[in-house]
């Protein structure tokens, strides 16, 4: 629906809804441009229910064909019905309501609901789709038992729903019929529908209790062989839900099915999870080691949500991160675990280091940038207007941080014994984020009497990231060091309403400490009478707090947060030559990277601030060594040195600056390239020649960090305009047997290779893969970050036969990855680029709202950046607001972005 007007949706006015529908029958007669629906509801007025209470039902681009109550018509006397309410008056306290009604599948544009693809059925309902299949109440408190039929001719020979199949039957007029029942209550945003012609992969397990489950992969006919990886991620994901939670599969089947278009990652409807495409084929020729990893944990997310989120699920959308940021947390462990798995002690431990780094990589990219703008909210907000723009990196991936601090505070056994309570109390039911502390907070309080978790309740209410200052007194006589935390977080978002009146509560944020001494040796740390250790945890609970350790006989160096204890910016003043020490010898991985990684960002804004000040850039030599320690160290192997030799990404940076500058930014970001690349070429060389992978293709964590560094080392070569580099390039792009070595060397040469060898490279990597769509998504996303390239190429690509704006996959890797990762094309000083972005948003609003307010994102913190590119995007902003029929998406955005800004 679109609408002018944006009516606010506050937590606080939650009230129970007053029917049960503990059943309900569905049958469908599908036709893509005409397809009959006939719902059978069984109701209960609740007790504490009105007599009078009227049942009210959600419905958008519907035609009722009928309505009976005990199989009687009901008078129209009796309803009212509008675009988006079916209200019914007068119903006895028990009651069977039927209502027949018309949908359009085909003209589905928006992909929630019922909608084709492919010339197949396929159904999206989270958060607020259902509502465009049947009337219903349409919220995740209804919870009802389905019993689905499904009627379809010889073009839909596969006809699927949730649950477990009853049974299949030929119809005398030609059709099929197939029945389902899900035995399990849920929510109509978990109700999913399938029906077309697929290839199909699948396998039979026993789970842990002895019964046999059947795992299928549906993909489009011709493409099974690349659904392999997903059904082997399927098992390894049920089998690590058994161990490591104890939570087994509670269906006869789990079906994956892979859509083309699709406005997400993939849906967790219980029992048959839709995904996008993107995230089940793979192949080494086709998937990248990212894909690889990509699908592994998407495919554990959607079926760890089997329990969190489907056994038990939200009382409201407020309560979104309940589920997505617990699922979230046990996906990133999953994903771990598995590149931990069969590893020694060492490597094992560098390899989750990797997956640690590259979640908080992500978080700080996306999640950070937001909790400093318009849209920050806490995990559990206390308002909206359009549910859908809640599906954001703060319910998700600060959600998942955290439920990460509740594991460390509780550790791995008292966290496991919170999910078993958690269970224990709410399975089968719609609980709120509460529900859950209350179950970790028992467990809490058995390990230590005392104390609750009052303080950290904090986190589901207040938005924003906590700043940490760190302080340290050391006392030379007493050879004793104190070490103080103190902790700020100012109004963001719609907390800026309340203004000076606000007052923000301290969070309780557990804070990972170690020292090493001048020498890079760990100092043991004893606080209270507990054993002396290298990593303490400090529980800061108040404004400020203070430690106190003995036997520090000189000051030491700190290392701050270790394995990113807690989603918070620290504030320590550390000298470059502390950095370089930590960089060099902290025991901790992750603070060890993070000690190189702010070395670089501080190279890279004092490189920013120089050529905004016309002046040369030069490069700080101790820099430069410090990067060669870790090229060179042969202690660290070839994934974590991938990971610690990357440049903080621009948008990371970008939250460091006053007025932020992208296109400064840029420049100063391709010199420090450029010169790594020359001052450092032989070991660059020495690193891309130690790292070829030989033997099959494998995406385990060993050789995949092979191919990582030596594709960086290549990148670095090439950017410095190394002598053979773009010789070095063109042979891997043409003796590449796989993906991931094939883009790699592709993007060099498109970004640094002369324009003639680019171009060359770049239209025979189209004529080679123009059949496989996954694959020219990779080609345009490619070209929409070239740097090279401006609005001039990205408007040619749009006018390319293969690009459309409706295709969510083809839109994101266009025209999403030029306005996001192309600073140089999008950010120019005459406001071009912004004109396009507001184009392409009104484009896709039309069309598509979710996707379109994906996009309008882009321009959230408008207000930060430099006057002259504040004022374009003000303009952009304005013009996108006062289009006419601006959907709920879009229209929440945009107002919040310009009354919150900055």
């Amino acid at each position: 629906m679109r609408t002018d007007s944006s009516p606010t949706v506050y937590r606080k006015d939650y009230q129970p809804y007053p029917f049960a529908i503990p059943d309900i029958a569905l049958e469908f007669d599908l036709d893509p441009d005409n397809t009959l629906v006939s719902s059978t509801m069984r109701l209960e007025r609740r007790p504490e229910a009105a007599a009078d209470a009227v049942l009210e039902l959600d419905g958008e681009a519907l035609e009722l064909v009928s309505l009976r109550v005990d199989g009687r018509d009901w008078p129209a006397s009796q309803y009212q019905l509008d675009d988006t309410r079916l209200l019914v008056h007068g119903l006895p306290p028990l009651c069977t309501l039927q209502i027949a009604s018309r949908c359009r599948p085909a003209a589905n544009s928006t992909l929630m609901g019922l909608y084709v693809s492919g010339g197949s059925f396929f159904t999206q309902c989270e958060a607020e789709g259902f509502r465009r299949i049947t009337w219903f109440a349409d919220r995740p408190d209804v919870m009802a038992r389905y019993r689905v039929t499904l009627r379809a001719d010889a073009r839909y020979p596969m006809l699927l729903s949730n649950g477990n199949l009853l049974e299949t039957t030929q119809l005398p007029d030609g059709r099929q019929q197939a029945c389902w029942e899900d035995p399990h209550p849920k929510p109509s945003y978990l109700f999913a529908l399938v029906a077309g012609n697929f290839d199909l992969r699948e396998k039979t397990v026993r789970t842990r209790s002895g019964r046999e489950v059947l795992l299928q992969i549906y993909v489009d006919p011709g493409a099974a062989a690349r659904s392999q990886w997903a059904l082997e991620s399927l098992e390894r994901a049920l089998r690590w839900d058994e161990t490591r939670f104890g939570l087994e599969l509670d269906l006869d089947r789990f079906m994956v099915v892979a859509v083309r278009d699709f406005n997400m990652g993939a849906m967790e409807n219980k029992g048959l999870n839709i995904f996008n495409a993107a995230y089940v084929l793979a192949d080494p020729q086709t998937a990248t080691d990212a894909n690889y990893e990509a699908i592994e944990s998407v495919i554990g997310h959607e079926y760890f949500h089997n329990w969190t989120g489907n056994r038990v699920t939200c009382r409201d959308w407020f309560q979104l991160s309940l589920k997505e940021g617990l699922t979230v947390f046990r996906d990133q462990e999953f994903s771990a675990d598995m590149m931990a798995q069969g590893l020694p002690p060492a490597a094992a431990a560098s390899a989750r280091a990797v997956k640690r780094i590259d979640d908080v990589v992500a978080l700080r990219a996306a999640q950070f940038p937001e909790d400093a703008g318009p849209m920050a909210h806490p995990i559990r907000p206390d308002s909206y207007q359009e549910i859908g723009n809640f599906y954001t990196a703060t319910v998700y991936e600060k959600g998942a941080e955290v439920i990460r601090m509740q594991h460390t505070l509780l550790g791995a056994e008292g966290f496991r014994a919170g999910m078993d309570e958690y269970f224990r109390r709410h399975d089968g039911q719609a609980v709120t984020c509460d529900d859950f502390v209350n179950a970790m907070e028992a467990v809490y309080q058995e390990l230590h009497p005392g104390r609750d978790l009052a303080v950290f309740r904090n986190w589901y209410r207040q938005a924003g990231t906590p700043r940490v200052t760190v302080t340290l007194e050391h006392n030379a006589a007493n050879r004793r060091l104190t070490v103080t935390l103190a902790q700020h977080c100012a109004p963001v978002g719609v907390e800026k309403r309340a203004g000076e009146s606000l007052q923000k509560q301290p969070f309780h944020i557990p804070f990972a400490l170690g020292l090493l001494d001048r020498q890079g040796r760990a100092l043991p740390l004893r606080l209270a009478d507990a054993a002396p250790q290298d990593t303490v945890l400090l529980e800061l609970r108040e404004a400020r707090a203070s430690w106190t350790f003995d036997d520090i006989a000189e000051p030491p160096v700190p290392s701050l947060l270790r394995g990113f204890s807690a989603p918070v910016i620290v504030e320590y003043d550390w000298q470059d030559a502390e950095l370089a020490l930590l960089s060099a010898h902290d025991t901790d991985p992750f603070a060890r990277w993070e000690a190189g990684q702010e070395l670089a960002s501080r190279q890279l804004l004092a490189l920013t601030a120089q050529y905004q000040a016309g002046q040369p850039m030069q490069v700080a030599p101790a820099f430069v060594a410090a990067w060669h320690a870790l090229l060179s160290d042969p202690t660290l192997d070839a994934g974590y040195r991938a990971r610690a030799l990357t440049l903080p990404a621009e948008r990371t940076l970008a939250e460091r600056m006053t007025a932020i500058d992208p296109c400064a930014l840029a420049q100063a970001r391709n010199h420090l390239r450029a010169e790594l690349g020359r001052g450092l070429a032989a070991s660059w060389q020495a690193a891309f020649a130690a790292n070829q992978v030989s033997g099959a293709y494998s995406p385990a964590p060993g050789p995949a960090g092979q191919r990582a560094l030596k594709n960086l080392a290549l990148a670095y070569l090439m950017a410095g305009g190394v002598e053979g580099a773009q010789a070095l390039a063109q042979q891997q792009y043409a003796q590449a047997d796989n993906m991931t070595d094939s883009l790699a060397a592709l993007g060099c040469l498109a970004n640094d290779a002369e324009p003639a060898a680019a171009k060359a490279a770049l239209e025979e990597f189209y004529t080679r893969w123009q059949e496989d769509p996954l694959v020219v998504d990779k080609w345009f996303a490619l070209q929409a970050t070239v740097r090279r390239h401006g609005l001039t190429e990205i408007r040619q690509l749009m006018a390319h036969p293969a690009f459309t704006l409706r295709n969510p996959n083809r839109a994101r890797a266009l025209i999403f990855q030029f306005c996001l990762n192309n600073p140089s094309g999008m950010h120019q000083p005459d406001g071009s680029g912004y004109a396009f972005w507001a184009e392409q948003v009104l484009a896709l609003d039309a069309l598509n709202p979710e996707i379109a307010a994906r996009l309008t994102r882009v321009l959230d913190n408008w207000s930060r950046y430099t006057p002259v590119l504040r004022q374009s995007m003000r303009a952009a902003l304005e013009r996108v607001q006062a289009h006419a029929g601006l959907s709920r998406n879009v229209a929440e955005i945009v107002s919040k972005a310009l009354e919150f800004s900055a």
